[in-house]
């Protein structure tokens, strides 16, 4: 019975996932393109507490009771994106910290491998040399070019 409920409600978050748009916004907004976008997100938790607040008033004067199940609905989804703002501003600090200290290392690794001292090339008659338009395979003999 354990397991039957686990799968139902593994597939139901699946589905949820998927398909509300709440959520596929929520999920645009935690790629690297959509870090920016948490504040002004931040901005449709209004319009669900307003749509809230006129259920509330509809239940209130006298309308189904299973009005309640969107209200809570509506303040679940504005709590989501009011959390959303504030953790996507972390999110984006951090991979922005993370990307510049990727950048200082690159630099730094660039700056260490040009001060490394080039070995000598002795050209040898038998060794492969690269063929111009082939890149560094080295497919053919010294003999072979020059003939």
């Amino acid at each position: 019975m354990i397991r039957l409920l686990w799968a139902l409600s593994v597939r139901i978050r699946y589905f949820l996932r998927r398909y509300m748009p709440t959520n596929i916004l929520l999920d645009l907004i935690r790629t690297r393109r959509g870090l920016k976008w948490g504040i002004p997100a931040m901005l449709l938790t209004a319009p669900y507490l307003l749509a809230a607040s006129v259920c509330t008033n509809v239940v209130a004067g006298g309308a189904h009771g299973w009005l309640n199940l969107l209200v809570l609905l509506l303040i679940w989804n504005a709590m989501k994106f009011l959390i959303m703002g504030p953790i996507s501003v972390v999110l984006l600090v951090r991979l922005r910290i993370q990307e510049a200290a990727d950048r200082r290392r690159e630099r730094r690794q660039y700056h260490m491998e040009s001060l490394k001292p080039v070995a000598a090339w002795v050209p040898c008659l038998s060794a492969p040399l690269p063929i111009a338009g082939r890149g560094d395979r080295g497919l053919g003999r010294r003999d072979e070019i020059l003939a």
